[in-house]
């Protein structure tokens, strides 16, 4: 059985994050994700993780200004890149985190696309090698152009292409089932084409990006199918709860009753 991550960037977004991660204990999770965990106190953090037992995936590099979305992909921002990458790194280690996803960015309309992804290979290479010496991995999310428009990583395809550019066995595809949908579809056969190259997968309604248990993907298909095709890792859930997230868990135990 697939083990279930809760994103914390997204659920219970009304409280502290170490108490978030109380909840999620609660709640059933396996394994808790973040998203900008830099405001909050780095050491309530672990203490948070070591009374409840559960792991932390991982975490974002920072979005820069606002809206920028990321430095990776922006050239001439490199020295701000690295340092986003040398600390979200540093507390990932510190957390006894597992991987660092770094964000490309938002790029002025008049910059070559050629300029910007020698820049995010750039960064790669750099990250892949900074986390590799701490057993840590780097994940790249193509994120969809409805919800975040000009973000410089879209489609699968031109993740698995940079990924190959880079070629750091520690660098892996973050993909997030909200994304894919509303960007390329066809979802089963995308993941089994993409296994060797994806390092995590999120999960979310779609278009609503609710819980997992609404609109246009059948996840009580999808995710059965994606533990068949040989993926280990964990299911992160990253969407926006319609209420409570405790009254819209029913998706959970219908993915484990599914599955015993």
């Amino acid at each position: 059985m697939l083990k279930l991550s809760a994103n914390l960037g997204f659920l219970w977004t009304d409280r502290p994050l170490e108490e978030r991660i109380v909840a999620a204990k609660k709640s059933g999770f396996d394994t808790v994700e973040f998203q900008f965990p830099y405001d909050a106190p780095r050491e309530t953090l672990k203490q948070a993780l070591h009374k409840t037992g559960l792991p932390l995936l991982g975490l974002n590099t920072r979005t820069g200004k606002e809206g920028e979305f990321g430095l990776s992909a922006l050239p001439g921002r490199e020295k701000e890149a690295l340092a986003a990458i040398d600390e979200a790194v540093d507390w990932a280690v510190d957390l006894g985190g597992t991987a660092v996803h770094v964000m490309a960015g938002i790029a002025d309309e008049e910059t070559p696309v050629r300029r910007c992804k020698e820049a995010f290979v750039n960064a790669l290479s750099y990250a892949a090698g900074r986390a590799a010496r701490h057993g840590l991995t780097i994940l790249i999310e193509p994120i969809n152009a409805r919800d975040v428009p000009g973000y410089f990583l879209s489609s699968s395809a031109e993740a698995a292409r940079i990924i190959d550019m880079v070629a750091a066995d520690n660098l892996k595809l973050q993909f997030d089932c909200y994304h894919a949908q509303i960007m390329e579809g066809d979802l089963a056969h995308r993941i089994a084409e993409l296994m060797p190259k994806i390092g995590h997968i999120q999960i979310a309604g779609v278009p609503g990006r609710n819980e997992p248990d609404e609109g246009e993907i059948a996840y009580s298909w999808l995710l059965p199918e994606i533990e068949r095709l040989g993926y280990q890792g964990a299911i992160g859930a990253e969407y926006r709860p319609r209420a409570t997230v405790e009254a819209g868990l029913s998706w959970m135990k219908t993915y484990r009753d599914n599955v015993r």
